[in-house]
């Protein structure tokens, strides 16, 4: 597996890349089929240069959908270490699942008549968290001002989208470690996006609009 390292407002050094080969074995043995390892090392300071952290993200790229993991500390070995920890468990995880699909079959089952899904735990939203969705309305608690004031960063990521059910959207919401996937629900062609709800509960927001793929235009 090829291991690709970089580092954004920070240096990358011969130990922390022994250290990172020392990982990828782990990996490997949990992942065999896995091309590549990204790790992308981000070095930040706050309020003028007197905090700092470190944030180390690990994408994992082979067969199958993409891994992500991050994690952000004070040392980034320690982010390493938090960041190696997540992206093993979320492939054990996916292992695991591969495992009991096998041997017991499953899938989600709309049923036409009552427009219910089942064969997954997945619970719409309520009404007032869609319409605070489409009306922009949802309250924002005010944050008090510090001397030292520190702009939030807001970062901003773009991907194609995807045709899928809601199932595959939550097995892809656990392999990239978010709380949340934003998709094409294949059954209605809606923008939607399965979300993390308390233990292992997962919601679904789904938008009224009609996706469409994107149609080249001829020149």
């Amino acid at each position: 597996m090829d291991t690709n390292i970089v580092g954004v407002g920070v240096g990358i050094t011969d130990r922390f890349r022994s250290v990172v080969e020392e990982k990828v074995s782990r990996i490997e043995h949990l992942a065999p089929r896995a091309h590549t390892l990204e790790v992308k090392v981000t070095h930040r300071s706050y309020r003028n240069g007197r905090m700092e952290d470190d944030t180390v993200e690990l994408t994992l790229d082979g067969k199958g959908p993409v891994v992500r993991a991050e994690a952000t500390d004070a040392d980034k070995f320690a982010a390493l270490d938090l960041a190696v920890d997540k992206i093993s468990e979320q492939v054990r995880r996916a292992k695991d699942k591969r495992v009991d699909a096998r041997n017991h079959p499953r899938g989600a089952k709309f049923e036409k008549g009552t427009g219910e899904l089942a064969g997954i735990d997945v619970e719409p939203a309520s009404v007032d968290v869609l319409r605070a969705v489409a009306t922009g309305s949802v309250p924002v608690q005010a944050e008090a001002e510090e001397e030292d004031y520190c702009p939030v960063v807001i970062r901003q990521k773009e991907f194609e989208a995807e045709w899928m059910t809601v199932e595959d959207a939550v097995d892809r919401m656990e392999l990239v470690g978010h709380d949340f996937f934003l998709f094409i629900d294949a059954r209605t062609d809606h923008p939607s996006v399965v979300y993390r709800r308390k233990g292992w509960d997962y919601g679904v927001i789904e938008l009224t609009t009609q996706a469409s793929p994107a149609v080249p235009v001829a020149s």
